[in-house]
């Protein structure tokens, strides 16, 4: 590996490797009605649920839709899973355990929750975790230090995978397809990024590929085939998509939305007079009604 890809392996790791780095910095999760008509979406007005100082990220909507989990970390700096229901709920502390735990997403079965869990020694694991945040949670893996996930089947997953501790210097992060009931895993890609999405109405999921001197191309998986292909760049600053349920690729830049059209990257809303800027992480809805986003914290005055 040439000097400069192991500059690139490492930065991509590091940003990866450590969420409870990234928990430092002030964030708010936002959330707004969304409506779609034919490849078009809109968006009514914005409001912040959390709106406080600290780290709430990591929006997921459950499998109905009808609430959002997060991670939140507290004054003490532990990291948890927190809830509301929408469309006026207000947060709910879920998980109280020892370890941290980061990018909460439920489960195909509606049972339980799967989350990053990183322990007391640092160790990080995907773990299982009853719906109410009550009894004992599980590993889904003992053996990946695993960063991101997605779930693609009721024991199916792809996830962002970090190198092991002790890897030499340089050694990229790999995207890898497991499976959570005979243990078996696969590595289908290197060098990618933060966002992990499943693609509506195909047995596929998407994510971006890290390219040295370019911008990141946001790239689809075949889950049958393994095949891998480029689909189109990411704008400049954008680190996530998404996919609305009638096929429309989201992502955001600054305080504004952007739908990919026949044209390119174009704006479709811009929450600047709401006081959102720095929009990072987004989700959308199952039935595509609601659009939740993590922007920097407001200005103290």
């Amino acid at each position: 590996m040439s000097n400069r890809n192991s500059i690139l392996a490492a930065v991509i790791a590091v940003a990866a490797a450590a969420p409870m780095l990234r928990a430092q910095g002030g964030t708010d999760v936002w959330i707004v009605s969304m409506k779609m008509s034919g490849p078009a979406v809109s968006f009514g007005e914005p409001r912040n649920v959390t709106d406080r100082k600290g780290y709430d990220n990591q929006p997921s909507f459950t499998l109905k839709g009808d609430a959002v989990m997060y991670t939140a970390t507290d004054e003490k700096g532990k990291t948890d899973t927190w809830r509301f229901s929408l469309p006026e709920g207000k947060p709910v502390h879920v998980t109280m355990y020892p370890m941290n735990l980061y990018s909460p997403t439920q489960t195909p079965d509606g049972k339980t929750f799967s989350a990053i869990g990183v322990e007391p020694d640092s160790t990080q694991r995907l773990w299982r975790i009853p719906l109410d945040g009550q009894g004992a949670p599980s590993k889904i893996n003992d053996n990946l230090k695993v960063g991101y996930h997605v779930w693609t089947g009721d024991h199916s997953l792809v996830v962002y995978v970090l190198p092991p501790n002790g890897s030499p210097r340089g050694t990229p992060s790999t995207l890898q397809v497991i499976d959570d009931h005979n243990g078996k895993t696969e590595i289908v890609a290197t060098n990618v990024g933060r966002a992990l999405v499943k693609i509506p109405n195909r047995d596929a999921v998407s994510f971006q590929q890290i390219v040295k001197d370019s911008l990141p191309w946001i790239v689809d998986l075949d889950l049958k085939t393994k095949g891998v292909r480029r689909l189109v760049q990411a704008p400049k600053g954008a680190d996530y998509h998404v996919w609305a349920p009638n096929g429309s690729l989201l992502t955001a830049v600054g305080s504004g939305i952007y739908r990919y059209t026949d044209e390119g990257w174009a704006p479709i809303a811009n929450f600047e007079k709401f006081g959102v800027k720095n929009i990072s992480r987004i989700a959308v809805s199952p039935k595509g009604n609601w659009f939740a986003f993590v922007a920097e914290d407001k200005a103290t005055p």
